[in-house]
C-alpha cells in the first residue's frame, strides 16, 4: 500500500496515554496517542526514536501491539502496526484485565479520601 493509500484509512482522533517499548532501548516510555486507525497510530512523546525502529505499544483495552516507526517529526511519530487492531476497542471505557496499562490501575488498598479532606 502506497503512502497516499495510507492517508485514506479512517482514523479516530483521541487523546489517551499508552506505554511504549523501543527495541534495543531499555525501559518503557509513556506516550500520548493522538490518533488511531486499524493499521497504525500517531503518537507524541519525549523519547528519541528513529524511522524503522521496532516498537511495542500497550494500547488501552487492546494490550501490547507490535509496530514499526514509519515517520518522526519533532516529538511526534507514526507507527505502522504489524497486525491490524480494532480502534473502537481502544475508545471503549476501560476494562479490568491484562491489557490495562499499570498507570490506570487503582493501587492495592485503594485511597482513603477522608484523610485528604479537611474542614474549613
Amino acid at each position: 500500500m502506497g503512502e497516499a493509500d495510507n492517508r485514506q484509512i479512517e482514523r479516530d482522533s483521541l487523546f489517551v496515554l499508552a506505554e511504549m517499548r523501543v527495541d534495543g532501548i531499555d525501559g518503557e516510555y509513556r506516550v500520548k496517542v493522538r490518533n488511531l486507525s486499524s493499521g497504525g497510530m500517531m503518537g507524541e512523546g519525549q523519547l528519541r526514536i528513529m524511522r524503522g525502529a521496532v516498537v511495542m505499544i500497550n494500547l488501552r483495552n487492546i494490550g501490547w501491539t507490535e509496530g514499526t516507526v514509519a515517520w518522526v517529526q519533532d516529538t511526534r511519530f507514526g507507527i505502522a502496526f504489524r497486525e491490524e487492531i480494532d480502534p473502537k476497542v481502544a475508545r471503549a471505557p476501560m476494562t479490568i484485565g491484562a491489557g490495562e496499562p499499570r498507570f490506570t490501575k487503582v493501587p492495592l488498598g485503594g485511597f482513603d479520601h477522608s484523610a485528604a479532606l479537611r474542614k474549613v
